[in-house]
């Protein structure tokens, strides 16, 4: 990556924080040389399959999560949609980040109320365990 172009290698950078294999998918500065990059990880994400949504307009069951990126002032959160489960009968579907806050739970909290967008790749979807959602 030494000897790539700086746009090259910042495509590269944004690339592995969308899969996830080398970088870690957590909460991510957006910020390259002083520079918000929010509009190339927005461009970089729909690329690689992500496509803006709100939580209502996703197709989740119980039981399945979609990886999804909220992008936000600057910063990338990514998180999952998914089924939370309280009860046999109590369920909520909600964008929930990776990111906890100091009390244990998701930092970043979208329900389907909400219209706030985020970029979600329903090509990834894939099961979980509904009881252990903290897994994750």
């Amino acid at each position: 990556m030494k000897n790539m172009p700086p746009r090259q290698q910042l495509r590269e950078v944004l690339d592995d924080i969308i899969e996830g294999r080398i970088v870690k998918r957590t909460k991510h500065d957006l910020r390259w040389n002083n520079e918000n990059i929010s509009g190339e990880f927005v461009e970089a994400l729909e690329k690689s399959g992500y496509r803006p949504m709100a939580v209502h307009e996703i197709h989740v069951e119980p039981g399945e999560r979609v990886p999804a990126f909220y992008v936000e002032n600057g910063t990338a959160y990514f998180g999952w949609v998914f089924w939370e489960k309280f009860t046999e009968l109590r369920l909520r579907k909600l964008f929930g980040s990776v990111v906890r806050n100091e009390k244990g739970d998701w930092a970043i909290q979208i329900p389907p109320q909400q219209k706030k967008l985020i970029y979600a790749n329903m090509a990834f979807k894939n099961e979980m365990d509904i009881d252990n959602p903290s897994g994750f």
